[in-house]
């Protein structure tokens, strides 16, 4: 479904409410303040592809505010990928700030505090996803936020030739080829994640983030192999096992629950696929599940669903 709000024929005076109504609607709440809230001018434009949404903005100069308040009630965590194509955007969140300009984009997170500006009209780009859907792509996606990213080269480039692209073909795409386009486009984000040096040398050393990455890679090649575990992956990535727990005690999970979460992940997106039409219990065992019945209560303790509920959902 294809979206569009305008202040377009909207009195001056409810102009702010009506924006603050629009952003709310495609994101979440956030606090907005108005340079010129008596003649602001802004266009929001979204387009829902499955699981994912991409929406582009434009408008006059304003900040956006994600305060405590707005965490107090709680749905379930999402991500924003901003990609600004006019004007300068400068971006907080966890101790980091950014200044992107076109040819950049950066990520935020929904369940943390942020401040979000530009001080001259803009037109930027936002795509909006779950935790669910980028974790199942990317471990630990968090660690992403407020790192700015190269919007022109390699897998990057990729990414953003995609969302420039999709608008153009939306309307020609049925309902079910635009949720795999969806899914596609956050293969694209994950494998531009992974592949920009800059986030190896983002925290730790840049050995150690690199061997991650390749246990990452690893993991999401062979996550449909039920015998998948720790002699699997040492040896596939050219480390020892003991180093392989070292280095994952860096992310605060085990290897076992790791693989879980993205079999889990993956399977979610199985049901969720409308052209996918195999039994849960094949669902599972594709996926490295050996038993339906665990596969079943792991989902549900996951995602607070049945897998059969989750496929009624779609």
């Amino acid at each position: 479904m294809k979206t569009t709000i305008t202040t377009k024929g909207v009195d001056l005076a409810a102009r702010s409410r009506h924006w603050h109504e629009a952003i709310g609607q495609a994101y979440f709440p956030l606090d907005l303040s108005f340079r010129r809230p008596e003649a602001f001018d802004g266009e929001l434009t979204m387009w829902q592809l499955g699981e994912v949404s991409l929406s582009r903005l434009t408008s006059d100069a304003l900040m956006y505010r994600r305060l405590p308040k707005h965490l107090q009630i709680q749905g379930p965590e999402e991500f924003l990928v901003t990609l600004p194509a006019k004007s300068e955007l400068l971006f907080a969140q966890g101790g980091r700030e950014v200044r992107a300009n076109p040819g950049a984009f950066f990520i935020e997170r929904s369940h943390e505090p942020y401040e979000f500006s530009h001080a001259e009209p803009a037109d930027l780009w936002v795509m909006k996803l779950s935790l669910a859907m980028l974790g199942g792509r990317v471990r630990a996606p968090d660690r992403f936020c407020s790192l700015q990213f190269d919007a022109t080269n390699g897998a990057n480039g990729l990414f953003v030739d995609m969302v420039h692209l999709i608008p153009q073909r939306y309307d020609a795409m049925t309902e079910e080829a635009r949720s795999m386009v969806g899914r596609q486009l956050a293969d694209l984000l994950a494998l531009a994640l992974q592949s920009d040096e800059r986030v190896l040398s983002s925290g730790g050393s840049t050995v150690r983030m690199a061997h991650l990455a390749r246990i990452e890679s690893f993991v999401r090649r062979h996550i449909d192999n039920p015998d998948l575990g720790p002699d699997e992956v040492a040896a596939g990535c050219g480390v020892s096992v003991r180093y392989l727990h070292e280095l994952l005690r860096d992310t605060n999970q085990t290897l076992g629950s790791w693989i879980r979460d993205q079999r889990l992940a993956a399977a979610r997106e199985d049901l969720g696929n409308p052209r996918d039409k195999r039994a849960i219990g094949e669902i599972a065992y594709a996926r490295g599940f050996a038993d339906q019945a665990q596969f079943s209560r792991a989902f549900r303790q996951r995602y607070g669903i049945t897998p059969k509920e989750a496929r009624a959902r779609e």
